[in-house]
């Protein structure tokens, strides 16, 4: 494998599904894109079409085609679970997107089957990709903030989802803040307590659909610090995205990304532009780079940088946040 590219098969082909199509396709060297599956063949067919690659039929036919590797699933949360079995069981390393389940149980079954088959698994949380939060985390392990004290999270999305997708989702914690609680435990470690307060601001068919779009969650950490993260389901100027480290010694803290970095000054105004406008354009580079970490583990035979024990940890801490907002109390994540 060292001087061939690995073949890798692409489940799905959605909105991220086509992200990782493409990156795969055109920005990793070491990779190629060989087929792709989907349960809407039409979307399949074209994406395939762009990118040069074949079209299987079934993520059965695309397991067993002779020069696929790997698999990347970017398929619906529900399917996660059971295609990473079956690429286990046909002996092939998996890239999942996040989360692998939203219940334990099946989380623990599909990791059970990896470890049993004795195939790589790497979990899609591509933000700790990001060269912002890259240098965040660089800061706390290198001391230079010092004993890391106080994290705040800062999670809005341009817009709320369709209320058919967040009836199918798992809610806010699971398809939102999950993201957040992987980031908390990239930056400062595990988390041991929750307590989440949420409400409907933004859409009250996300209540009808018994969930909320705002919410504050504040985390305590194993090692005795102490975190908030607050999400929006809509902020009307564009995809937020911050977080800020403070230490005994100091703080680093990461601001939104732009299209451009030009400040107008006037006599009536100092303004910018408003920020990238989702996750496809704020975090395109760390798509790209945690794909490459993905092939570069394989080729080398080194650790997956994000495990399967780091996607069950978050849903963990989502059932505890979910739980604290029901109960209205804080909650330890031992009781989950």
């Amino acid at each position: 494998m060292a001087s061939e590219k690995l073949g890798i098969g692409l489940i799905g082909a959605g909105r991220i599904g086509k992200v990782h199509g493409e990156t795969i396709a055109r920005r990793v060297p070491g990779a190629r894109l060989v087929t792709i599956c989907d349960v809407n063949a039409a979307a399949a067919q074209a994406l395939a079409d762009e990118l040069g690659a074949e079209v299987s039929p079934s993520v059965e036919a695309l397991l067993q085609h002779p020069e696929v590797q790997a698999v990347v699933i970017c398929s619906s949360t529900d399917t996660h679970a059971p295609f990473i079995k079956l690429a286990a069981a046909a002996g092939k390393d998996i890239f999942c997107e996040k989360p692998i389940a939203t219940d334990l149980a099946v989380i623990d079954a599909a990791l059970q089957a990896v470890e049993q088959a004795g195939v790589k698994l790497m979990i899609g949380f591509n933000r700790r990709f990001d060269s912002n939060y890259a240098r965040v985390k660089q800061a706390i392990v290198s001391g230079e903030i010092g004993t890391p004290q106080l994290l705040h999270i800062i999670s809005r999305d341009p817009g709320p989802p369709p209320v058919a997708y967040i009836k199918v989702s798992g809610g806010i914690f699971l398809d939102m803040t999950i993201h957040d609680f992987d980031m908390a435990r990239f930056l400062f470690g595990d988390v041991t307590e929750v307590y989440a307060v949420g409400a409907v601001m933004v859409d009250p068919g996300i209540g009808e659909a018994g969930d909320i779009d705002t919410a504050v969650i504040t985390l305590k950490f194993a090692n005795g610090a102490i975190g908030t993260i607050d999400n929006s389901r809509k902020a009307v100027y564009g995809y937020d995205q911050r977080v800020e480290a403070f230490g005994s010694a100091g703080a680093a803290a990461s601001e939104n990304n732009y299209s451009d970095a030009v400040t107008i000054s006037t006599g009536d105004s100092v303004r910018r532009g408003l920020p990238l406008n989702f996750f496809m354009e704020r975090y395109l580079a760390a798509y790209q780079t945690e794909l490459v970490a993905f092939v570069s583990a394989l080729r080398d035979g080194t650790p997956m940088p994000v495990t399967g024990a780091d996607g069950r940890a978050p849903v963990v801490i989502a059932k505890a946040a979910l739980k604290s907002l029901r109960e209205n109390r804080p909650v330890k994540l031992s009781e989950i």
